[in-house]
């Protein structure tokens, strides 16, 4: 059976793609990053801890522990990586040096070319994860009222445009207008500067890149998303059905429930 090796960022996707992973057998290695992996992750599997860009030591550790298949899943905030490159090893500075630009999705492409040129083979983890993607239709609250569903589909069409550019995979709409946009800061703060301008009554809209590649940078909602909503005054968030991971989903139903949020998910071509 070959191993699979789980580098791991912040957040419950890493975990629960371990729990998985390992209930179905799996010989999981889980290499978690300082101060952003999640601690619980090392009660279900083997754990191995690294500082943010000790990229040489990660790779001769993977090969050390018989890496063959590896996973990248879990939030590394993209400001994170940037205002951090001056303490990476100098295999990751050189690696960051030749980038065409910094995006997200050109630095996460360049790890995995750089991980395949190592003889590692990046999956695909959603077979793992299946039961997670946010399903077609009413998913938590109530029906929401037609104009914020139109904002809701004004807003993926806006957000899809955007994820395209790679900018960020968040909008928050109000009245047919683009209040925020998704950059550097993440979906949170997004969501927050969406409230502060917009006030009560906005909707967040988030997707998928177009030909998202599923083994990276799959957008992910969860309790935090809402809470940060409620602070906003949200009252819509609508995601792309199939496309986006959906955390801790009981404890999301009751949020939704209790802040009066709805929660809607669309498929898109």
């Amino acid at each position: 059976m070959s191993k699979i090796g789980l580098i791991a960022g912040a957040g419950e996707l890493p975990v629960e793609f371990s729990k998985n992973a390992v209930a179905e057998g799996k010989d999981l290695q889980v290499y978690g990053i300082k101060g952003i992996t999640d601690k619980k992750i090392q009660q279900i599997a083997p754990t191995v801890w690294f500082n943010l860009g000790e990229a040489e030591k990660l790779i001769n550790r993977m090969k050390q522990d018989g890496i063959k298949q590896v996973v990248m899943l879990g939030k590394i905030e993209h400001f994170h990586v940037i205002r951090s490159i001056h303490r990476f090893d100098k295999r990751a500075r050189r690696f960051f040096s030749q980038l065409k630009d910094k995006r997200a999705k050109s630095i996460l492409e360049a790890v995995l070319k750089e991980l395949e040129t190592e003889g590692f083979k990046p999956i695909d983890p959603t077979p793992y994860l299946k039961s997670l993607l946010a399903p077609e239709g009413l998913i938590a609250g109530r029906e929401p009222a037609e104009n914020l569903m139109e904002d809701g589909r004004f807003g993926l069409g806006i957000a899809k445009e955007v994820a395209e550019l790679d900018i960020g995979q968040t909008v928050v709409v109000k009245d047919g207008t683009v209040v925020a946009v998704e950059g550097m800061e993440g979906t949170d703060r997004c969501i927050l500067r969406g409230g502060e301008l917009a006030g009560e009554g906005s909707v967040v809209c988030k997707v998928a890149r177009k030909n998202q590649d599923m083994r990276y940078d799959v957008p992910v909602i969860g309790t935090k998303t809402l809470k940060s909503m409620k602070k906003a005054k949200a009252k819509l968030l609508v995601v792309e059905a199939g496309k986006t991971f959906l955390l801790e989903r009981p404890e999301v139903e009751k949020l939704a429930d209790r802040y009066g949020i709805s929660i809607i998910g669309i498929k898109l071509s």
